[in-house]
C-alpha cells in the first residue's frame, strides 16, 4: 500500500508532516504507540489513515462530542464512513450503528469513555472486526494532566476484553511526569514514543493585567474584524456575560458550555466553524479536537487551572501555521478563587492543584521569555534568541529591566543542596528568608549555612530568582516526586566556579479590577474630573450653552456635567459612539448630537489625537431588559405602582429606572398617569419652574416647594415629563 497516494486520495495533501508517517507505519506494524504532538501539528492524521488502510473497524476514544462530531463531519465529507457513539444518540441510532459496524461499513468509530464502559457496549465491540484502538487526549488519564477523567482509567482493562489489540494514545499536552502516568496505566510502557517538539512559531503569547478587561476585549476583537478567535471563561455565567456583552457592542458571538442542550452546542459550534459567527465564548468544554486551522486569537478571560490546560487551548490558535495571537487576562485573585474551588478535594488533590496554579502564577508574573517558560514546563529545552529577535512574545517584544544574580542564584542551589534535594520551592524560600515554623524546625532547616541568607528580600523575589535557577538547568525538578526541586550537574558545576548571571525582574500585576469595578461597563470620569480633557470639556460646555440659548432651554437639558465629562475622555465622533455616552441616548444624539459631533472631530484632527486609543462600549445585561419591559408598559399606560409591584421595586427604584431611560434620550408620556396625582395648573408651575432653574437638582426643587403639597416623587415624575418634552 503506497501510503502517499493514499494520502493524495482521501485528504489531498501531497506528502506528510513531521512523524506522521513513521507513526502510521509503525501502527499498521502492529505495535503499540504513543505520540506527543503539539496542537495543529496533526495527530489525528496518524490513526485516520492507518484505519483507512486496515481492514476492519478503529475505535477512538474521545473525551468530547464536539470532537467527535466534527471530525465524523469530516471523514464522511471525504468518503469514509465514520460514526460516533455517546449520549446525544437515541437508542434507535446506537443500533442501526451498531449493524453498520458489525457489517464491516465503519472505518472509524469514536466512542466516549463513559459509553466505553458500558458493558452491552463492550459485548458489541467483542463482536466486531476492531482494528486498533485509538486513545485522544490521552492526559485524561492522569491525575496529573489537565483534564482527569477516572473513566480513562478503566480503558486497559476493557481494550483486554475486547481483544489484543495494538493501541495508539495522544496527547498535544504532556509533562514528563503526566507521560511516565500515561504509558504506566495503559501498560505500554514498551511503546514506541514519537515526540515532536512542542514549539508554535507563529504563536504570540502575551499576558495582560485583569484590569478594563472589557474595554481591552472590544478593543482587540474591533481591531481584528472578521477574524476567528476563541474567548475561555472560567464559569458558564461569566461565559453567557461575556457573550451578551460582545453582542450587543456589534460583535458576530455566540456562548458555548456544558449547560445547553446539545442542539444549542451543536448550533453554536457549526455557526463558528461556518464562519457564521466570528467569536466563541466557551469554558474549556470548547475546542478540543476542533479542526478549525483559522483561528486567529485565543483569549483566555479568567486564569487557566495550570499550564497544561493553557498550552491546550491556546494551540487552538493558527493551526494552519499563520498568524495566532494568545492573550491571558491575569490577576493573582483568580489563583486565590480557584484555590478556594479546590477546598472540598482530599488533601492530595488540593495539594497537587496548588502545585499546577504556582506554575501558572509563576508564569504569568516572570518576565522571563514566554516560550522558553512553557517548552521548560514540558522538558523540552529552549533558546530565546529567536523569540528575542522576532518578538513572538510579550517579555521578549518589551524586555524588562535586568540584575545580576550570581549570587542570589548560589543561594538557591545552596538551598536545594543543603536541604537534601527532598523539597520544593516554597520551603527553600522559607528557609532562604530564614522562616520560623515548626516545619522548618521539625527538619533543623534552621540550623543550615543558608537559613536566612536571604532575608532582607520578599517571597515574590525569591520565588522568580529560583524559578529562573530552574529555567537556567541549575536546578531541576524531580519526575517522581512532584513538587520537588533537586540540583543538577550543571548547578554543583555552578557551586564550584560561579559565574555572571544576568535575572530578571517579574511584572507587577497588583493593580488589577475587583470583579465590582468590572462590572461597571460604562468607563466614567472620577469624581475628581482629571481623566478627561479640559481643553475640550470647556468647548463642549460653551457648546451646550450655545444651543441651549437657541432652544430656550436651560444647558442642563441638552446634556448634563458628567456626560460631557464623558464626551472629553471618549472623543465620540460618529452617531453612534455618541449614543452610547452616559445620560446621551439615540434620541439626543439625532436632536443636539450634529452640533457636538463637528465640535469633536475638528478638536481630535487638530491636536492629532488617535481615536483608536478610545473604545466606547455598550452596557448589556439587565437595564436593557428593564428599559424594553417600562416603556412597553407606559405605552399601555398601565398604574406605575402596578409596574413596581410586578417587578418587586419600590416606588423610588421605578423612578429610578425611568429616569435612565430618560437620560438616554427616550421621550415618555407620563400624562396619563400624572393626570390622576396633580392636577393641570399644579404641573405648570412646576415645568415654569425646571424651564428657568439652573439645574434639575430635585433638593432644590423641594426647597421651591416646600409649602406645597408636593413629594419628592411627584417631583421627579414631572422632572421626567419635563425632559421628555424638551430635551428628547
Amino acid at each position: 500500500m503506497d501510503l502517499k497516494s493514499k494520502l493524495k486520495e482521501v485528504f489531498g495533501y501531497d506528502k506528510f508532516r513531521g512523524n506522521q508517517e513513521v507513526i502510521i507505519n509503525n501502527i499498521l506494524a502492529g505495535k503499540n504507540t504513543f505520540v506527543i504532538m503539539p496542537t495543529g501539528a496533526g495527530k489525528s492524521m496518524c490513526y485516520q489513515l492507518p484505519a483507512i488502510v486496515r481492514p476492519g473497524t478503529a475505535i477512538v476514544i474521545s473525551p468530547l462530542i464536539a470532537l467527535m462530531k466534527n471530525q465524523v463531519d469530516q471523514l464522511n465529507a471525504v468518503g469514509i464512513n465514520a460514526r460516533f457513539l455517546n449520549s446525544t444518540l437515541s437508542k434507535s441510532e446506537i443500533n442501526r450503528i451498531k449493524k453498520s459496524t458489525l457489517a464491516g461499513e465503519v472505518k472509524l468509530l469514536y466512542v466516549a469513555p463513559e459509553s466505553l464502559t458500558k458493558p452491552e457496549n463492550v459485548e458489541f465491540l467483542k463482536e466486531a472486526n476492531i482494528s486498533f484502538a485509538a486513545i485522544d487526549e490521552a492526559h485524561c488519564i492522569s491525575e496529573w494532566g489537565h483534564d482527569f477523567r477516572p473513566e480513562y482509567r478503566r480503558i486497559k482493562d476493557i481494550i483486554k476484553q475486547v481483544g489484543n489489540l495494538p493501541v495508539i494514545a495522544l496527547t498535544a499536552t504532556a509533562t514528563p511526569k503526566v507521560q511516565i502516568d500515561i504509558q504506566r496505566n495503559l501498560q505500554m510502557e514498551d511503546a514506541h514514543i514519537f515526540k515532536s517538539s512542542f514549539n508554535r512559531d507563529n504563536l504570540y503569547y502575551e499576558v495582560r493585567p485583569k484590569k478594563g478587561v472589557k474595554k481591552q476585549l472590544v478593543k482587540f476583537i474591533r481591531e481584528h474584524t472578521g477574524k476567528s478567535g476563541i474567548i475561555y471563561c472560567l464559569s458558564r455565567k461569566k461565559v453567557e456575560e461575556i457573550a451578551n456583552f460582545l453582542k450587543v457592542n456589534g460583535i458576530k458571538v455566540a456562548p458555548y458550555h456544558a449547560g445547553f442542550e446539545p442542539s444549542v452546542r451543536m448550533k453554536n459550534q457549526d455557526d463558528f466553524l461556518n464562519e457564521e459567527v466570528d467569536v466563541i465564548v466557551a469554558t474549556i468544554a470548547f475546542g478540543m479536537g476542533i479542526d478549525k486551522p483559522d483561528v486567529r486569537f485565543v483569549i483566555h478571560y479568567d486564569v487557566p487551572k495550570s499550564l497544561e490546560g493553557y498550552y491546550q487551548e491556546t494551540g487552538r490558535a493558527g493551526r494552519d501555521g499563520l498568524e495566532g495571537n494568545c492573550i491571558m487576562f491575569y490577576s493573582y485573585a483568580d489563583i486565590l478563587k480557584l484555590e478556594k474551588f479546590n477546598k472540598d478535594k482530599t488533601v492530595t488533590e488540593r495539594d497537587n492543584a496548588l502545585i499546577l496554579l504556582d506554575e501558572m502564577s509563576s508564569y504569568a508574573e516572570s518576565a522571563m521569555c514566554r516560550r522558553k517558560q512553557l517548552l521548560h514546563y514540558f522538558g523540552e529545552e529552549y533558546s530565546d534568541e529567536n523569540c528575542k529577535k522576532e518578538g513572538k512574545c510579550d517579555n521578549c517584544k518589551f524586555p524588562r529591566e535586568e540584575y545580576e544574580g550570581k549570587e542570589f542564584v548560589k543561594i538557591a542551589i545552596e538551598a536545594a543542596e543543603q536541604t537534601q534535594n527532598r523539597f520544593g520551592m516554597t520551603h527553600l524560600v522559607s528557609v532562604i528568608r530564614g522562616s520560623q515554623n515548626q516545619y522548618i524546625k521539625s527538619y533543623s532547616h534552621d540550623k543550615l549555612p543558608v537559613y536566612g541568607a536571604g532575608a532582607d528580600r520578599d517571597e515574590p523575589f525569591w520565588k522568580s530568582v529560583i524559578r529562573q535557577t530552574l529555567l537556567n538547568e541549575f536546578i531541576q525538578k524531580n519526575i517522581e516526586n512532584v513538587g520537588v526541586l533537586k540540583v543538577s550537574e550543571r548547578g554543583l558545576a555552578f557551586l564550584k566556579n560561579p559565574t555572571d548571571i544576568m535575572l530578571t525582574k517579574n511584572h507587577d500585576f497588583s493593580d488589577t479590577d475587583s470583579d465590582q469595578n468590572e462590572s461597571n461597563e460604562h468607563p466614567r470620569a472620577p469624581a475628581g474630573g482629571k481623566s478627561y480633557d479640559p481643553v475640550l470639556f470647556d468647548l463642549l460646555k460653551a457648546e451646550r450653552k450655545r444651543i441651549a440659548r437657541d432652544k430656550d432651554l436651560p444647558p442642563y437639558v441638552i446634556v448634563q456635567d458628567p456626560s460631557l465629562e464623558e464626551m472629553a475622555t471618549t472623543f465620540p465622533t460618529t452617531s453612534e459612539a455618541l449614543g452610547n455616552v452616559n445620560g446621551i441616548g439615540m434620541g439626543k444624539v439625532q436632536k443636539f448630537g450634529n452640533a457636538f459631533l463637528k465640535l469633536i472631530q475638528k478638536y481630535v484632527e487638530d491636536n492629532d489625537i488617535d481615536i483608536e486609543d478610545v473604545v466606547v462600549i455598550k452596557s448589556a445585561g439587565n437595564k436593557s431588559k428593564n428599559k424594553i419591559y417600562i416603556i412597553q408598559q407606559i405605552d399601555r399606560q398601565i398604574d406605575l405602582e402596578n409596574v413596581a409591584e410586578e417587578k418587586g421595586w419600590s416606588m423610588s427604584q421605578l423612578l429610578d429606572e425611568i429616569e435612565i431611560i430618560c437620560y438616554s434620550g427616550t421621550r415618555l408620556n407620563l400624562d396619563y398617569y400624572l393626570e390622576q396625582i396633580l392636577d393641570d395648573d399644579r404641573q405648570d408651575d412646576v415645568i415654569d419652574y425646571f424651564l428657568n432653574a439652573e439645574s434639575d437638582n430635585i433638593e432644590d426643587a423641594k426647597y421651591e416647594f416646600e409649602e406645597e403639597d408636593l413629594s419628592e416623587e411627584d417631583l421627579r415624575l414631572m422632572r421626567i415629563k419635563f425632559l421628555s418634552e424638551h430635551a428628547n
